[in-house]
């Protein structure tokens, strides 16, 4: 064999060998190492996603450490994940979907990549004058953007009623063409002026709310649900769940109806947990929802 044709010979098994391993890649549902983590995640709540009580493969929990609250859900969500990796990526499309939320006044975007501010009111859930609100500087970043792999976060250095560190984390995966898995996280920090609040709060219109997490039963077998700053952080954590997958069902329909179908479906998803989210009727949400939308999309 000569030199030249063992050069040709040892670049074309090379090639041979590299487009095998493509083969073998594709073949074993290779994923990158973040991806594989949140598909073993859903190996490992495999049981709570196929049976619990949301009737749809959905798991939430809640953590409370001396100064940080979160709430955790992991969903298995039929839309495929290029759908989900070119619709949640800008800070715009989260204004779009922050809105959706009962305590969430008013969005507005700014600046550009690689981190953009959103000026978000969070106040309460009834109409209200934006300067009784409470202004909210949170900080768009995409923080991962691979073929199998998605995650942006949400933060914001102060909140309201002494309530600091917010973050909004959104991940997720393809599953198969259709499916994916999808991972969200509200958290905050708190110290003794939110604490004071919170259980004033607690005392008067927050008296008998409760999340989601069972811790029990009664004597005749009914579920005892979480209540207190976790049933807290679980309500809002599932109501933010709730807007980003209306926003993405949304998606499929003509752009002038969507708004108006993801007010009707997110007031309709929320009901479906009546015991936990309701707070006002259709018609107040409805009217309430429009006028803020329109003040949201108004110049500057």
């Amino acid at each position: 064999m000569t030199r030249r044709t063992s050069v040709a010979f040892h670049r074309a098994v090379r090639c041979c060998a590299a487009a095998l391993a493509g083969l073998s890649i594709a073949g074993s549902g290779f994923a990158s190492p973040p991806a594989d983590a949140l598909r073993n995640k859903q190996a490992a709540l495999s049981e709570q996603l196929a049976h619990n009580a949301f009737e749809r493969p959905l798991h939430l929990e809640s953590t409370q450490t001396s100064g940080d609250l979160t709430g955790d859900v992991y969903a298995i969500v039929e839309h495929p994940f290029a759908t989900l990796d070119g619709a949640l990526k800008g800070a715009d499309v989260w204004c779009e979907i922050l809105i959706l939320h009962l305590n969430v006044k008013y969005c507005r975007a700014s600046g550009g990549p690689p981190a953009t501010a959103l000026a978000v009111s969070i106040g309460k859930k009834h109409d209200q004058p934006l300067a009784d609100a409470y202004r909210v500087n949170f900080e768009y970043q995409l923080e991962s953007s691979l073929p199998d792999y998605l995650k942006l976060m949400l933060s914001a250095k102060e909140g309201p009623l002494g309530t600091n560190n917010y973050r909004i984390v959104v991940e997720a995966t393809p599953l198969d063409e259709r499916r994916s898995m999808l991972h969200m996280s509200y958290a905050y920090g708190y110290g003794f002026a939110a604490r004071v609040a919170m259980k004033g709060y607690l005392a008067t219109v927050g008296s008998g709310k409760v999340g989601f997490s069972v811790v029990g039963k009664t004597s005749d077998g009914q579920p005892v649900y979480i209540d207190n700053v976790r049933g807290v952080v679980e309500r809002n954590t599932m109501r933010y769940y709730l807007a980003i997958d209306t926003y993405l069902a949304s998606l499929a329909l003509p752009p002038e109806e969507r708004q108006e179908r993801r007010l009707h479906d997110w007031f309709a998803a929320t009901e479906r947990y009546a015991r936990q989210l309701h707070e006002v009727g259709q018609d107040d949400y409805l009217a309430m929802k429009r006028k803020e939308i329109v003040r949201q999309r108004s110049p500057l």
